[in-house]
Formats: C-alpha cells, sequence, structure tokens
C-alpha cells in the first residue's frame, strides 16, 4: 500500500523558517499532484501550495496567504515534495498535510498523509 510521511515540523518564533518534507512509498507508478495542506484546529483543511501536471508544464499554485513566503519543490524521482517556509507567522500554526494522486498501474487514487505540525509563536 502507498504511504505517505511528512517531516520538518516544530516550535517555531514568528519570522523564522522551517522546511517540511513530504516521501511517499510503496507500488507506485506515477504521480500527477502533489500538494500541501493544512487544518488548524476548529478551521476547515486549506490548500497551501500544490503542484500538478507533467514536469515539462507544471503548474504550482498557492495560497494567498502564504504567496511569496513560501516555495514548493518536488523530486519526482524520489517521490518527495517539499516545503520551504519563510518568514512564519502565529497564523501559520497549523497540522501541515501532503496530498499525492497516484497511478498504482491501471487507476488513479489520492493519499493523504498523517500530517506534521507546525506552532508559530508570537
Amino acid at each position: 500500500q502507498v504511504q505517505l510521511v511528512e517531516s520538518g515540523g516544530g516550535l517555531v518564533q514568528a519570522g523564522e523558517s522551517l522546511t517540511l518534507s513530504c516521501t511517499a512509498s510503496g507500488p507506485i507508478f506515477d504521480i500527477d499532484y502533489m500538494g500541501w495542506y493544512r487544518q488548524a484546529p476548529g478551521k476547515q483543511r486549506e490548500m497551501v501550495a500544490e503542484t500538478k501536471g507533467p514536469t515539462s508544464n507544471l503548474i504550482t499554485n498557492y495560497a494567498d496567504s502564504v504567496r511569496g513566503r513560501f516555495s514548493v519543490s518536488r523530486d519526482n524521482a524520489a517521490f518527495g515534495l517539499y516545503l520551504q517556509m519563510n518568514d512564519l507567522k502565529p497564523e501559520d500554526t497549523a497540522n501541515y498535510i501532503c496530498n499525492f494522486n497516484v497511478n498504482l498501474r491501471g487507476y488513479w487514487r489520492p493519499f493523504w498523509g498523517q500530517g506534521t505540525q507546525v506552532t508559530v509563536s508570537a
């Protein structure tokens, strides 16, 4: 079965940086979508940053609240997705979860990780 594992979360002060990683393992034939989401207590899950499409025409989107501060990158060979977060703010505090759309040789299926907690103190 496919598993996604996030890492890199922690407790930081406002203005500091963190880099999150998400790595997939299992019987993966291809991945066409990789995204970072976050969910804070009492709030809905929201998209933070996402990449989709073929490598030759990759589309990247960011939430308005993080554009210019966060940067997403991917390593297709390693089935890895990364999120560089700069100038963190207390409102960035949340559980950060990765989501991949995976081809399992014949059909596509989305998978979610368990998340890594990011806490930003004022």
